[in-house]
């Protein structure tokens, strides 16, 4: 791993930090699973430690920062699972089906190698605008929505039986995509943070410099708090983010 790499690797671990309310809703969306596979496994966000895991990962410098308390990653593709079928009790996938070449076929091997639920956390596009942050760099909304794939169609592709859940964004949320921050505006004004959220480096340096010095003048001046300052004293944020659960 490159040193820059490794810089951006430490970056992403500090914020992005599994929020224990949202990895609730996903224990429970699991059941009672005994063996469970993570593809697009990452660091390890979000794997449960009371179940026997298999994860899967195809980027070294992600397999390279899972903590020692977890299983060593499998190097593989979505796509391509070097398993049998119905080898798992469940399946997940959190922050990882927007990276997947075809999500259609990566969903199928979901499917085939499990028996009972598969779970992914994914944000719906469509819902993406519901936050402040489309007022003040809609071009990071904008390369989100063309990233995420639909909610509804990972659902039609994991089952008839399959459910979909949003997931309450808590005030306090841990881990640091751009709607966790909600409530903490001057959180997205760290180039760290936004760092750990992929969609910024898909914008312009401009850009970035428009958002930071619109965003910090209407902190100071106190508009964003005439505007948006409600969401400070609100506990969750109903935001495009979403469990989809799927049932054999």
């Amino acid at each position: 791993m490159t040193p820059t790499t490794a810089r951006s690797a430490g970056r992403y671990a500090d914020f992005r930090r599994p929020d224990p309310q949202i990895a609730a809703l996903i224990e429970q969306a699991l059941g009672d699973a005994r063996t469970v596979l993570n593809v697009g496994a990452g660091a390890g966000s979000y794997e449960p430690t009371g179940r026997l895991v298999t994860a899967v990962e195809p980027s070294q410098s992600m397999r390279d920062q899972r903590p020692s308390h977890l299983p060593p990653a499998i190097d593989a593709v979505a796509e391509h699972l070097p398993f049998g079928d119905n080898s798992f009790d469940a399946a997940m996938s959190t922050f990882s089906v927007h990276q997947w070449k075809d999500l259609a076929a990566g969903l199928r091997e979901l499917r085939r190698v499990t028996k009972g639920p598969v779970v992914i956390m994914s944000c719906e596009p469509t819902e993406l605008d519901r936050f402040w942050l489309h007022a003040y760099c809609p071009e990071v909304i904008a390369v989100e929505v063309t990233r995420y794939p639909s909610v509804r169609d990972i659902a039609q592709a994991l089952g008839a039986r399959s459910e979909v859940l949003p997931v309450p964004i808590p005030l306090d949320c841990t881990d640091g995509f751009n709607e966790a921050y909600y409530g903490r505006p001057h959180m997205l004004l760290e180039p760290a943070a936004r760092l750990a959220c992929s969609a910024w480096s898909f914008v312009s340096e401009d850009v970035v410099q428009r958002f930071e010095n619109l965003l910090a003048s209407d902190i100071k001046s106190g508009r964003w708090e005439r505007q948006y300052g409600h969401y400070r004293r609100q506990p969750f944020f109903d935001g495009s983010l979403k469990l989809i659960a799927g049932q054999n």
